[in-house]
Order: C-alpha cells, then sequence, then structure tokens
C-alpha cells in the first residue's frame, strides 16, 4: 500500500501500516516513509478494518447531502427535494488513475492507483466538510456502471463512512421518479463498480503497453486503445475493400407500356426481370443490342395483377446507438454532439414549468423497455389528438437486440409526451429542440398503429424470338398509422430497390389480365458495381453494435477518439482513415492481432458484463487476459523492427532561416516544418494533391482545410491564384464545355462553368478508361 510522502515528493510504500480511524470515523491506514521516517496515512478502507469498530463520533450531524456529477443536474433534483436536501455536484469524476505512469500494480492483483487530479481537490476537500455536518449521504450519480464508480470514487476520496452513503437510482429526472429512487436508496453495487474499474484497468494496460513501443519502433505522437483499434481496423479494412475493387459493367433495361387503344397519360414503366425464364444478366451494349431488337417487335400482354396489402409497422424507441444514428442522417449530428444535447435534456432545461425539469430520460442505454406509466400516457395522448384508429389494442412489445443488454433500463423517450415539441419550441436552442422533437416523435410513432399500404405488382409478357418478362410494382399508403407523426430516416448505404423505392409509382387502375399493352419506348441503362461505400459515423456505431463491441457509454467517445488522435478525418460525413491510421492499425494487426479482433474484443465485453451481474471475478478476468497479452508485448520488444526515420527533406529552404524544410508528422499526420527547430518554428501544411490542373492558372489542386476544419480545394499556388470549390473537382471535363467537373452528390458531377450535371458514375468510367 502506498501513500504520498510530502518530504519525498513522491509515493512511497506504508512503512508499518496500522488500521484505524480518523475524528470522524473515516477509516485511514497510517504508517511512516520508508526512506525518511515522515508519518505517512492514505483513506479508504481496507481489509484491516474489516474487525475494527469505528469510534462514535462526538459532532452532532443534520440534514441530508445529495451528491450528483453536474450542476445542471443539482439544480434540477434540488428543485424537487425542495427543503432540508443540500445538494452539490461533483463535477464529473474526481478520481482517476495517474497520467504520468501505469497507475495499476499488477503485481498485486491489478490494484489501480488512485488520485484526486489538482482541479477537483478543492471540489473534494468541500464534500469532505459538507460530509461531516450531514446526517444522511445519498450518493445520486447516473443509473449506470460508469454512474456506479463515481459514486464509490465520491465515497472513498471524501472518507464518506459505508453506513452513512445511500446509493439512489433513477432514469430521468422528473419529480415522481426522485421521490420513487429516495423512498427505496441501497447500497453501492461493487459488481458494477468493479466492471468498470476492470475496463478502466484492461484499456489502460493495453494502451500504456503498446503507445511507448510504437515511440520507440515507429514514431512519436503513436497510441493504441483497445477498443478504438478495433473501430478504426473497420474503417481502414473498408478503405482498402474500396482500393481493391474494379468496377464491374452491367445493364439494366425498362420498358414504357399503356393498355393497348388507351392516351399515353396512362403509361407506366415496368422493369425487364426474365428472358426465357431466367434472371436477367446483361454484361455489356454487345448483349444488349439483340435484345432491344427483339423487344421492338414482340407482342406484349398482362399476364398477372397481384393485389395485396403490407403493413409496416414503427420501429422501437430509442436506445444510445439508435438515436446516434439517426441524428445523424436526420440532423447531420455528430455522435458527440447528439449525447452533449441529449445529457443536456436528461438533466433538466426551464421550460416554464417554475423551474428545470428533465424532459428524456437517461440517454446511455441499451434497452427498448418502456415503463407501464409512461406506455399509458402515451396511449391516452395518441387516442385524444388522433383517435382510436391509431392505437393498437395492445401495446406493441420491442424486443432488445442489442448484446448483453441491461432490460432494468429504459428506452430513451420524453419524460412526458404531453410536453409536445411545439410547447417547449421557445424555451430550447434549436438543436437541442431538434434532438427533442426527434425523440419525442420516435416514441410515441413507436406506440401507434401500423402504416397499411395497398400494394400492387403487375407483369407483362413479351413474345418474340424469346419470352420476355417485364415486372412493375407500387404501393399506395391505405392507413398511414405511425406515419402521421415520424418516419425512419432511410440508410444513406442502402441499395435501391427496397419497399420504400415502391411507394408512389403510378400504375394505370384500368390494367387488367389478358389486356394487351403497347411498347411506348426501351430504355436500356449502362450501370457500374459500386464499392462498398465508407463508414459514416452512424454505420460505424451500428457495426460496432452487431458486433457486441463497445456499450452505449463508448459508442461516441471511441468515434471521438480515434479523430482526435488523428487516425482518422470526416469529409463529407464519411470517415478515411489518414496515413498516421494506416500505420497504426497495420502494427497492430500484425503484432497485437487479438487486440484489433472483432470476436476477442466482443468476448472481452461479454466477460465485462458477467463481472456487472456478479457472475465473474475481475482480477481473474483481467490475469485471464493479462498473461498472453505480456507475452505478445515482450515478443514485439524483441522483433518488432525499428523503422524510425529521420525527418524527410522536401527540396526547400526555410524563407525564415535558409536550412532545409522537412516532412514531419504530428497528431494530424504530415506537414512541413524547418530542419532547424526548435531554433526556427517555420511550418506550412501539407498539401495532399488530387491530380486536378488548376483551371485558372495550371497549377495543381490541393486538399485545405478551413479554420473550422472542413475540407475545401485550392490551388497550390495560393495567394497568387485564388481558385477555390467546396466540392472535389474531377480529373475529367465537362463535355458540354471543356469547364471543370466536381462532385455535386454521390450521384451526379456538375460543371461550375455552365452548371450542367451528369451522371457520375460515367464521367469516372471515362476517367478510368484514358
Amino acid at each position: 500500500m502506498e501513500a504520498y510522502c510530502m518530504k519525498c515528493k513522491t509515493r512511497r510504500e506504508i512503512l508499518e501500516p496500522v488500521a484505524t480511524f480518523n475524528t470522524v470515523g473515516a477509516p485511514i491506514t497510517r504508517g511512516k516513509c520508508p526512506q525518511c521516517g515522515t508519518a505517512l496515512f492514505r483513506t479508504g478502507r481496507t481489509e484491516a478494518h474489516a474487525n475494527l469498530t469505528p469510534p462514535a463520533s462526538e459532532e452532532k450531524r443534520s440534514g441530508k447531502l445529495v451528491i450528483v456529477e453536474s450542476p445542471a443536474k443539482a439544480k434540477t433534483v434540488g428543485r424537487f427535494l425542495g427543503k432540508g436536501y443540500t445538494v452539490r455536484a461533483s463535477v464529473g469524476h474526481i478520481r482517476d488513475l495517474l497520467r504520468s505512469q501505469m497507475s495499476v500494480d499488477i503485481e498485486h492483483n491489478f490494484t489501480p492507483k488512485y488520485r484526486v487530479p489538482n482541479e477537483k481537490k478543492e471540489v473534494v476537500k468541500e464534500l469532505k466538510k459538507l460530509a461531516k455536518e450531514h446526517a444522511e449521504i445519498y450518493l445520486a450519480t447516473d443509473p449506470d456502471r460508469e454512474g456506479e464508480a463515481i459514486s464509490w470514487h465520491l465515497m472513498e476520496a471524501a472518507a464518506i463512512e459505508p453506513k452513512r452513503a445511500k446509493r439512489v437510482v433513477f432514469h430521468e429526472i422528473t419529480e415522481p421518479a426522485i421521490n420513487e429512487a429516495f423512498s427505496h436508496p441501497r447500497e453501492i453495487d461493487m459488481n458494477l463498480v468493479n466492471a468498470q474499474q476492470a475496463r478502466r484497468v484492461l484499456d489502460r494496460i493495453v494502451g500504456y503497453s503498446i503507445s511507448p513501443l510504437l515511440w520507440e519502433k515507429v514514431r512519436s505522437r503513436l497510441s493504441a486503445g483497445r477498443v478504438q483499434s478495433v473501430a478504426l481496423r473497420l474503417i481502414v479494412e473498408r478503405e482498402r475493400e474500396i482500393e481493391a475493387f474494379t468496377p464491374e459493367e452491367y445493364w439494366s433495361i425498362q420498358a414504357e407500356f399503356k393498355p393497348e387503344g388507351s392516351k399515353a397519360k396512362s403509361a407506366y414503366t415496368a422493369k425487364l426481370v426474365k428472358i426465357n425464364e431466367q434472371d436477367v444478366e446483361l454484361k455489356s451494349e454487345a448483349e444488349v443490342n439483340p435484345i432491344l431488337t427483339d423487344l421492338e417487335r414482340a407482342a406484349y400482354v398482362v399476364t398477372r395483377i397481384k393485389r395485396g396489402e403490407r403493413r409496416r409497422k414503427p420501429s422501437a424507441p430509442f436506445i444510445t446507438s439508435t438515436l446516434q444514428q439517426e441524428a445523424s442522417r436526420k440532423l447531420g449530428f455528430t455522435a458527440k454532439r447528439t449525447m452533449a444535447l441529449a445529457q443536456g435534456l436528461y438533466e433538466g432545461q426551464d421550460v416554464g414549468e417554475g423551474g428545470t425539469t428533465g424532459l428524456i430520460t437517461y440517454m446511455r442505454t441499451d434497452s427498448t423497455n418502456i415503463s407501464e406509466l409512461a406506455r399509458n400516457e402515451a396511449r391516452a395522448y395518441i387516442a385524444g389528438r388522433y383517435g382510436n384508429d391509431f392505437l393498437p389494442a395492445q401495446p406493441p412489445e420491442y424486443k432488445t437486440r442489442a448484446v448483453g443488454a441491461q432490460e432494468a433500463h429504459e428506452a430513451i423517450r420524453p419524460t412526458s409526451v404531453l410536453r409536445d415539441p411545439e410547447k417547449v419550441r421557445p424555451y430550447l436552442e434549436p438543436a437541442m429542440f431538434k434532438l427533442y422533437q426527434l425523440i419525442w416523435q420516435r416514441f410515441v410513432a413507436s406506440q401507434m398503429e401500423a402504416a397499411v399500404y395497398d400494394t400492387l405488382t403487375v407483369e407483362v409478357t413479351g413474345t418474340a424470338e424469346r419470352n420476355y418478362l417485364f415486372r412493375a410494382a407500387g404501393s399506395s399508403v391505405k392507413f398511414p398509422g405511425f406515419l402521421v407523426v415520424y418516419e425512419e430516416a432511410k440508410d444513406e448505404d442502402a441499395k435501391p430497390g427496397s419497399e420504400e423505392d415502391e411507394i408512389n409509382i403510378r400504375i394505370p387502375a384500368e390494367l387488367r389480365e389478358g389486356q394487351k399493352q403497347d411498347l411506348l419506348r426501351l430504355m436500356p441503362a449502362q450501370h457500374f458495381t459500386q464499392p462498398p461505400p465508407r463508414y459514416t459515423e452512424a454505420t460505424l456505431v451500428q457495426t460496432l453494435e452487431a458486433h457486441g463491441i463497445g456499450r452505449p457509454s463508448t459508442y461516441a467517445p471511441t468515434i471521438s477518439t480515434i479523430q482526435e488522435r488523428g487516425y482518422v478525418t470526416r469529409i463529407d460525413k464519411r470517415l478515411e482513415p489518414t496515413e498516421t491510421g494506416l500505420l497504426v492499425n497495420d502494427l497492430m494487426v500484425q503484432w497485437f492481432p487479438e487486440i484489433v479482433d472483432l470476436n476477442f474484443t466482443a468476448e472481452m465485453e461479454a466477460d465485462l458484463d458477467k463481472i456487472a451481474a456478479g457472475e465473474a471475478d475481475w482480477v481473474q478476468v483481467m490475469q485471464t487476459f493479462y498473461g498472453p497479452f505480456a507475452t505478445k508485448v515482450q515478443k514485439a520488444q524483441a522483433e518488432m523492427p525499428i523503422r524510425k526515420t529521420g525527418p524527410e527533406p522536401i527540396g526547400r529552404a526555410c524563407p525564415q532561416c535558409s536550412k532545409e524544410l522537412v516532412i514531419r508528422f504530428g497528431r494530424y499526420g504530415k506537414f512541413i516544418s524547418c530542419s532547424g527547430f526548435p531554433d526556427c518554428r517555420y511550418t506550412e501544411p501539407w498539401l495532399e494533391k488530387i491530380g486536378v490542373t488548376c483551371p485558372k492558372c495550371g497549377g495543381e489542386i490541393v486538399e485545405r482545410k478551413s479554420r473550422k476544419g472542413r475540407l475545401f480545394y485550392g490551388c497550390n499556388r495560393y495567394p497568387d491564384c485564388d481558385f477555390t470549390s467546396w466540392k472535389r473537382p474531377l480529373p475529367a471535363t465537362c463535355p458540354s464545355c471543356k469547364g471543370t467537373l466536381v462532385i455535386a452528390n454521390k450521384r451526379e458531377a456538375s460543371c461550375l462553368n455552365c452548371q450542367e450535371t451528369f451522371l457520375l458514375e460515367t464521367i469516372l468510367t471515362e476517367v478510368a478508361t484514358e
């Protein structure tokens, strides 16, 4: 056991430790420094305190102290508790591992070495003082493992005796929830605390073991982590799939028909799906042309009309991952921003009800459960607002899909559906209002009746040298159901041809089986297969969740970390690995394959879940992991080749001191600096050329970043040339005016000169074949 020696100015093992209690009855250990003999003491209960009885305190205590994490939460909770309660905020974690060292005693059961950061010492001092003065202490931190751990750290750092500490848990900050929680306090759940400790210790061991190795062998500023390394691997492997992808040509044929003898306004479009009862596979124009000739002289007749009905059920209320995905697709929010706004909605906002109140339930959850009270309120609201037709006979039940979900938690929902978004709109800043509206709409829709569509499928057979089958399918809304409130955003990476694409396709009502059809025109189209899309934050969260990697509290920090470390950049909402990211990933895959293995990481998450449930001992889990891992680290230390190289000269002199300019690597990848650093601190950005000539001066177009970090494209001869574009220029010129083409969206290219648009895949194909 260690304590800080004031004379030696460092931590020392306590010599002759004696378990005892201080004047307020808090457990401490006294001893002396083995080097200088100075008296040492450390707060906290140890095994040696088990059979000791704390002295009765002579101080008179009164009142009730409540400790929460944030000042905003303290304000809302304090409003509902009223007089007799003192509510204070710890402002997040008040103890953590030391940054300057591993801070984990591996030889003694992985004991973490915690310290109170300097910026939190005044907070701890105040909480200690308040704890001495109050008779009852309620720890009201968040209802997850992180919150449980913060409560335990508060009890330890503020020297709160366990018998006076009461843990209260609530999933929404409303008066009924607060009253219910405070009427049923419990002890701190050490299983949850140990699960969080295990995660923290595990991540520290991985990071502090591998990162120094990368600094020594490759380059400084490199670092590795456990979950973020897996996320990085997914992004890198997707990038390499894209690079290795070879587009393949294929063709489709659509035909425009109308019933024989009818007017042209009865025309409709059908797609060729079979030739001689075989699925259509057309690879080239040479294959298509003979078929078009045959189709021109074929006779057409409607051979089948199928009418039906399709029910579309609403989506489940939000959990953390689906909220982050939908906020990304509908609102363009990053996972980090979504969670920050949700935190504000949970902790409370003043919406004209006499003070702050929590507007949504706890936002870190993987359960779709809904309380009976909330469900009944929603059903009453739906019946009153929309009518009984929109209310299902039985409340919908949703199965939680997340691996290891904590069913005791609730889904993310408004604390009351009676707070209609329009009622609270004047009180919320725009971004927070949009997120609240999204959560409110999704929850209300989840309790409503399914939407019903009338479906219609028409098959037209053409007969010539071969038999051809064309099919047209459409649907129309018969009963809107939940769609009157909310419709889920389409997955931006979904392939075309889904059921939703069929909606509102116009098919003439007078069609009947056996009716002859006139062919108006044939519409052959050339296509090329597309590479898999880069991940967005939404699709990355979806993939991590599907593999059981990470938990609600880790998705946003994981994605933020790989961007902050410069391993990944976010361009047009897509995540692209940097050179540094590619290098770190390749080293991790080669030397630490288990750390970046999806199954291994998912199994470790499952072990953490077992610790939280009391089904596994956290020290044993750590021992099982550490043995093989330490062997891998030793092997890498001995065998990993040193790739360190000096800065690479670029062949230009520094404009300030005339020494050579070199390429260096920083947090965000390459940059140019003076070889005379630190005497000369001249730097300039590394400009990545994109292979396009500047239309103004003939220079090279390069990637640049604005002051806010947004990517744009400009001439490398700036400031002599002022050409810029937010959209990426293409090496091909406009077919109409020979102007500069840019990528307008994922399907189209547009000309900066004449504004005409073209199919992007056609332009890219022409570039590839030149």
